[in-house]
């Protein structure tokens, strides 16, 4: 520091004057990575993992057929969870939660395009052969009016909500739904033999590794839901930091989870509550960021004394 410049308690520091002794950092870093390593390798050879078996398609439809296609005949009439979005997957006006009044998703745009009618239903039912029944189904629907189509989609909503499960068969009542209750039921065959599981994955690429379009259409289901809340898993049970079972989760997401819990983010809030809780963390994080820049602020480690109980050996003694 200048001889010429005034020393200021809330920015300046004074020049150490105490003894040193040697730390040998390496060594510990070295000793503090052997020995979290055992304690990883010894309790996961005891207690091995806590992940729950994936929700697939497959296992999604056999154990609850009902819910598959009702979740069905949502995509495809375009109610579903996904259909209504918005960005990034599909333009919805009004959607995507905001910050004052801007929609952080829609300033990204739509660049995971998702037609649910189209990816989740029509489309994978292309790809089956040898059945004449549904081939003429799928060509008096698309030749069919919107009109008409939402006529025939609205009739077997009202029917599918009444269905039972017989000898392991959807048996949906009657109705005036034309061809819609051959297209939901060879697709609820479809996920019960896995073949929905493999003609839905995105395969731009070689690998067929893109799970995007099936995840969003297991996520719209109510099974999902209801094993997530199994599971403690929801946003009011403090899921984000929850752990299947009795395992624990997160612990370091405990601040990012509380806000979801209080007024207002909790009540008023609620729809927008992503939006906002990420746009407040984000202010804490800058806070935290520019403590040393902020006069009073940084000094209460210095007011506080807090320092003399970290170094608790060194002023042992002194006042």
């Amino acid at each position: 520091m200048s001889k010429n410049r005034r020393f200021n308690p809330d920015r300046d520091v004074n020049p150490w004057k105490g003894a040193y002794r040697p730390y040998d950092i390496a060594k510990e870093v070295t000793v503090c990575f052997i020995v979290v390593a055992l304690l990883v390798i010894v309790l996961s050879a005891l207690f091995g993992s806590p992940d729950v078996k994936s929700v697939t398609l497959k296992s999604w439809s056999n154990a609850d057929r009902v819910d598959f296609a009702t979740t069905a005949i949502a995509e495809l009439d375009g109610t579903s969870g996904t259909a209504t979005y918005g960005a990034p997957y599909n333009n919805v006006a009004g959607s995507g939660q905001k910050v004052g009044p801007v929609s952080l998703v829609n300033l990204m745009g739509v660049h995971i395009p998702v037609n649910p009618s189209a990816d989740f239903v029509i489309n994978p039912l292309t790809t089956v052969t040898g059945q004449p029944a549904l081939s003429k189904a799928l060509a008096t629907f698309k030749a069919a009016s919107p009109a008409q189509q939402a006529k025939w989609e609205k009739a077997y909503e009202d029917a599918v909500a009444k269905a039972k499960v017989v000898n392991n068969t959807l048996v949906v009542p009657a109705g005036p739904y034309g061809p819609v209750g051959v297209l939901i039921g060879e697709l609820t065959s479809m996920a019960t033999s896995g073949a929905l599981d493999t003609s839905i994955i995105n395969s731009s690429g070689f690998y067929s590794t893109d799970y995007t379009k099936s995840l969003l259409f297991v996520a719209d289901s109510g099974y999902l839901a209801n094993k997530g809340a199994a599971e403690h898993l929801s946003g009011d049970q403090w899921g984000m930091m929850n752990g299947t079972a009795n395992y624990p989760g997160q612990p370091w997401l405990w601040l990012y989870t509380l806000w979801y819990q209080v007024p207002p983010f909790s009540t008023s809030w609620s729809a927008n509550a992503d939006a906002l809780v990420w746009a407040f963390m984000m202010v804490l994080t800058a806070l935290l960021f520019f403590v040393p820049l902020i006069p009073g602020l940084r000094s209460i480690p210095r007011w506080s004394r807090i320092y003399r109980l970290i170094w608790r050996d060194y002023y042992k003694g002194r006042v």
